[in-house]
């Protein structure tokens, strides 16, 4: 972590004005770090802290990468709890009651509990946005949505309730990226059952060799969302290239949907191909992650 600290603070341990004005910016107002360093998302957390007056607690986005969620840019906003703030660039002030339960401290700054931290993003982000950020932080530290819906109850109707709680029910761990939760989201709003996530695919000896993004085993239909490192990495596309005709084999096909296809078109892609499958919307159970595998996995276990 970078130098951050409060140039009052500084000034009063006797650092000459000079030296801090000459070799140190300024982060928010009051708070510094030195000229030649770029700051991480905990350098601005601890920022937004110290320039609350210690009294603010991180939330959000921010919070959700302090405990451990991918896919967060070090120049996201610092959203952060507090009674009363003056707003500056680059942080997001709420000025909501947070209790003492849901409250805890990483790297000796406030954050918000995982529970608190989904309750605000299910609230304050765009939908789509929300469910990716949501899905992130479970895949990086378990939270109990059933704490989270308490805390729903906690604080009644405020802002952005409503849809937290329509999100809750569909948070999935085994979204892979922001994209994936969003296109996954797609096809929950139009209608299609939910599907199951990171879906394993056996060989003959019933071995593991590939997982799905998302998809329905019932009918052997899968989607997949192709990000840059699929169409920018050499090694990615030959691993795709080896993989896809092995898993048609075993009777999967693959939607493959890039970012440069459009809603209407993907929901189309997929229609068209329930209709190939012999099944119609609105005839199929919705799935979810409960379903058992077919096949031994052993993900988690390489993974761990």
């Amino acid at each position: 972590m970078n130098e951050v600290f409060l140039g009052s603070e500084a000034l009063g341990a006797g650092m000459p004005r000079t030296v801090l004005r000459r070799w140190y910016r300024p982060m928010f107002r009051g708070v510094y770090t030195p000229k030649w360093a770029i700051p991480t998302l905990p350098d601005r957390a601890l920022g937004a802290w110290l320039t609350s007056g210690r009294s603010g607690v991180i939330t959000g986005v921010a919070a959700s990468a302090l405990h451990g969620a991918e896919w967060v840019d070090d120049t996201e906003p610092i959203e952060v709890v507090v009674l009363q703030h003056r707003r500056q660039p680059g942080l997001l002030i709420r000025m909501d009651r947070i209790a003492d339960d849901e409250i805890t401290t990483v790297d000796g700054i406030p954050v918000a509990t995982p529970a608190r931290t989904a309750f605000d993003l299910g609230r304050h982000q765009k939908r789509s946005i929300a469910l990716g950020r949501l899905d992130a932080l479970m895949r990086s530290v378990a939270f109990d949505s059933d704490e989270v819906a308490l805390l729903a109850q906690r604080y009644g109707p405020v802002r952005g309730v409503r849809q937290l709680r329509e999100l809750l029910p569909l948070i999935d761990s085994g979204a892979a990226s922001l994209k994936e939760s969003w296109l996954r989201l797609l096809l929950i709003d139009n209608n299609f059952p939910v599907p199951e996530t990171q879906i394993p695919v056996c060989d003959e000896d019933g071995q593991t060799f590939a997982y799905l993004d998302m998809g329905w085993r019932s009918l052997g239909l899968a989607v997949e969302y192709d990000g840059e490192q699929h169409q920018t990495s050499r090694p990615q596309y030959a691993k795709d290239h080896k993989r896809l005709p092995k898993i048609a084999k075993r009777g999967w096909e693959v939607i493959r949907v890039i970012a440069e296809d459009t809603k209407s078109e993907i929901l189309e892609r997929v229609g068209e191909a329930f209709a190939r499958r012999g099944a119609e919307i609105d005839e199929l159970a919705r799935s979810t992650r409960r379903n058992p595998p077919v096949c031994s996995i052993g993900r988690r276990e390489d993974a761990a």
